[in-house]
């Protein structure tokens, strides 16, 4: 077989391959030769049509024989050579820029929108090479460019999410990225699943996770089953209805498969938006809503505040008990420092004085412990004896 001036078989096994496949062209064209032989000698019709159905024949293993060429010679060359940033930049045509009269010059999401159309898809067999090379290689190129290739579906589903969040599209595409660059991470070429469908369950996930986190102020849903709620409980709630059903908090935890009690804070939540406890009641008033709350039991600062006290006092009584005598010391542990404090007549029958004189001593005792207190601690008069 003569070969073509500057074709160079890429491997043996393929040119073993293009001998096979030229050798069974050849064979057909000899057929087709003897064929119109055939046609002249008898000028037949049904010759004829036979000889029209083998050139048709012909030409469609021509066609396949080409394109399973091509398909071969490509991956052939696709092994041997390793994909770089440039193989996948695409040429983009440049934008009219907006008129020099105009606020903004251009708009940020149609500059991201070209900027990232410069990038072209990825086939699956790029997929899977790329895919290896993260996973045992980490090659950060391999990375970059699976991630830029697929930075269009990032913004198809947040254009879905949009209708929910109503604000900035931009937050959204940022979070998708991320979930995108988790994605690229965790991709496992070997499994046999295309990455945008596995990508896109880490984008969603993110996007969903950065609504719940800046819907309001407060977070209205932190565990699983308040994540469920929030985006299925008025979607389930218009299902009922459209059924003829009551929407009543027992059915839908039914259907939700989640508690009665985490169905009616949910609908609390979602029908109730946050209000301020510094905000006037009226717009002509300086009444503020925190004036009007109730608050019974003591607040986090005076507890601290409270036990503070506490520590102090207790460090003062045992320095004001190193000043007294042992008498003196013990009625204040018996009498004055004791949950169960003795009678003026056990103590008078220990040390054989009577009560009264007990009860001397120990208004002498509490007269200096307030006079030792108000001399170390000038503030003392201040504080709430009675607690």
């Amino acid at each position: 077989m003569v070969r073509p001036t500057g074709f160079e078989p890429v491997a043996y096994g393929l040119e073993v391959r293009c001998s096979i496949q030229l050798s069974y062209g050849r064979k057909q064209m000899n057929l087709l030769s003897n064929s119109f032989k055939i046609v002249h000698k008898k000028n037949h019709l049904g010759a004829l049509l036979k000889f029209c159905k083998k050139i048709i024949t012909f030409i469609h293993i021509v066609i396949v024989l080409y394109y399973r060429f091509k398909k071969q010679l490509k991956a052939h060359l696709m092994a041997k050579k390793k994909l770089s940033r440039k193989d996948f930049l695409v040429p983009v045509k440049k934008t009219k820029t907006s008129s020099s009269k105009a606020l903004v010059k251009s708009d940020p999401i149609q500059s991201y929108l070209n900027e990232i159309s410069r990038h072209r898809l990825l086939t699956r067999e790029e997929e899977v090479e790329l895919g290896k090379r993260i996973q045992e290689d980490g090659d950060q190129d391999a990375a970059y460019i699976m991630t830029t290739s697929n930075l269009r579906l990032v913004v198809k589903i947040a254009l879905d999410f949009q209708r929910i969040w109503m604000q900035n599209l931009l937050d959204l595409i940022q979070e998708g990225n991320i979930g995108l660059v988790r994605a690229v991470k965790k991709f496992d070429p070997y499994k046999n699943v295309k990455f945008s469908y596995y990508s896109s369950f880490w984008i969603k996930a993110y996007i969903l996770k950065f609504i719940m986190d800046n819907w309001r102020m407060v977070k209205i849903g932190t565990t699983q089953g308040q994540r469920k709620l929030f985006f299925r409980l008025k979607k389930e709630k218009r299902r009922l209805i459209e059924q003829g059903f009551d929407p009543k908090p027992k059915l839908l935890s039914e259907q939700l498969g989640v508690s009665e009690k985490e169905v009616i804070d949910m609908d609390q939540r979602l029908a109730n938006w946050d209000l301020s406890l510094d905000e006037p009641l009226k717009s002509d008033s300086n009444t503020e809503r925190i004036e009007f709350i109730n608050v019974e039991a003591d607040t986090s600062e005076d507890l601290v505040a409270q036990k503070e006290i506490e520590d102090i006092l207790h460090t003062k009584v045992e320095e004001f008990k190193k000043t007294l005598n042992d008498r003196e010391l013990d009625i204040f542990d018996r009498r004055i420092f004791s949950d169960s404090p003795e009678t003026l007549q056990q103590i008078g029958e220990i040390y054989s004085i009577s009560r009264e004189r007990v009860r001397q001593i120990e208004n002498n005792i509490l007269k200096k412990m307030k006079a030792y207190f108000k001399k170390d601690m000038p503030d003392f008069d201040m504080y709430d004896h009675t607690q």
